[in-house]
């Protein structure tokens, strides 16, 4: 015998639930305004599902906190709808070097350090805010220092406030001093655009016998930038894309030494920067990720001095190639990658890089015209750890043989 029942189901539209106050748990540093105001979620505001799930996404962003995992909703007692955001901290400090020493060729010479400091601190006190350190010597007579400075939420509006100074040492030939700072406006947890001005002086290093190596001047630089980032994690994304532009305008002022400064030279001459920058990321089937980047830098004027030019080759753009091997007016350079994801943010992987560096020639400076495509490949490996993101790559560039492959060591920058 077959028994039958019926069913019947009524649902009622009850009210709109909303998010009347949010919860912060697991954090033991990061101030809770710090995860909240990335949320940019108002109290009382309309409860979305669609808007919940991508709240992971927007705390990934800021680089304090190991994957976050999609925020719980409830009604408590009281009949308040509460937000409970479970983050866990990772550490946010970062600290590379590495030190040399080269001991000296001749007799009649003494040895010298050389190597790479790299401190980063981000999150400061809790509070977003960073700084960072980079000192690199490369040469005896080669050094690099960069002070950088971030201040997030400026006043509690969504625009971060950024300082950078930045001298380089240019073995006999030049010091470049460059102080600036920008303003960054973050329209969207999604898009951002940013304003700076800078300035530079370019100073030439004195010597017995007077020798023309660049122009003493000075530059005021202003610009303009804009980021649109829709990877899923910035760190180690499987999904989205990255684009970012930049544009400069630099007004030059050349002051001397006035026994090189011929007839018909602009003395001051405008030059214009264009960066560009495409990244985007596929995961073709479970932990299996293709990521692949489009770059190019473009630089115009009447006429170029070494300290204008665009440093290329290396980590940065083309493995297999010294660091800043080439100098340059036009570069343009892609990074194919397959990607085996080892954890959510450990990764080995195989690449391809493939790169193009334009220099016209100045034949009353003597300077040829430089024109080449550059290729590299290897594999890597990419590896979070307590000190942050470390990653070990080795590459050969094209026509090398196994014995001169370069390898590229060190912790990955994310300030």
């Amino acid at each position: 015998m077959n028994h039958y029942a019926d069913i019947y189901l009524t649902l009622e539209e009850g009210r709109q639930s909303r998010i009347d106050r949010i919860e912060v748990t697991g954090n033991t540093s990061t101030k809770d305004y710090v995860i909240t105001r990335e949320l940019r979620i108002d109290t009382g505001e309309e409860y979305s599902q669609q808007k919940i799930v991508n709240l992971p996404r927007r705390l990934n962003k800021l680089r304090y906190f190991d994957p976050v995992p999609v925020p719980q909703f409830y009604i408590d007692s009281q009949n308040n709808g509460v937000l409970l955001v479970n983050i866990k901290e990772r550490n946010t400090n970062n600290f590379d070097g590495i030190i040399g020493y080269v001991p000296p060729a001749k007799d009649n010479e003494s040895g010298y350090v050389t190597g790479l400091v790299n401190v980063t601190l981000r999150n400061i006190f809790g509070t977003g805010r960073a700084a960072a350190v980079r000192w690199q010597k490369l040469t005896r007579e080669s050094q690099e220092l960069e002070l950088k400075y971030l201040e997030p939420w400026l006043f509690g509006y969504p625009f971060n406030l950024n300082a950078d100074l930045f001298q380089r040492i240019q073995d006999t030939t030049y010091v470049q001093r460059r102080l600036g700072g920008a303003l960054e406006f973050l329209a969207t947890e999604d898009i951002s655009a940013s304003a700076f001005v800078s300035t530079e002086e370019i100073i030439p290093t004195e010597r017995t016998i007077p020798v023309f190596t660049v122009y003493n001047s000075s530059s005021l630089t202003t610009g303009l930038g804009l980021k649109i980032d829709l990877r899923d994690d910035p760190i180690a994304p499987t999904g989205g894309f990255l684009f970012e532009t930049v544009y400069s305008f630099s007004r030059k002022k050349i002051n001397g030494p006035a026994e090189y400064i011929t007839p018909g030279l602009e003395t001051d001459p405008n030059l214009q920067r264009i960066t560009v920058g495409f990244g985007a990321f596929y995961e073709i089937f479970v932990r299996n990720v293709i990521a692949v980047s489009v770059n190019g830098k473009e630089l115009t004027g009447p006429f170029f001095e070494q300290s204008d030019l665009w440093r290329f080759g290396g980590t940065r753009t083309v493995r297999g190639y010294r660091e800043e091997q080439f100098l340059a007016s036009r570069i343009a350079w892609a990074n194919l990658e397959y990607r085996l994801m080892l954890t959510q943010r450990s990764y080995a992987f195989v690449f391809f890089d493939a790169g193009y560096y334009f220099l016209d020639a100045v034949p009353e400076n003597g300077v040829a015209k430089l024109e080449d495509y550059i290729f590299g490949y290897g594999l890597g490996i990419t590896v979070e750890t307590a000190i942050g993101l470390l990653g070990v790559s080795f590459a050969l560039a094209q026509g090398d043989s196994f014995s001169e492959g370069k390898i590229h060591f060190g912790i990955i920058n994310e300030f």
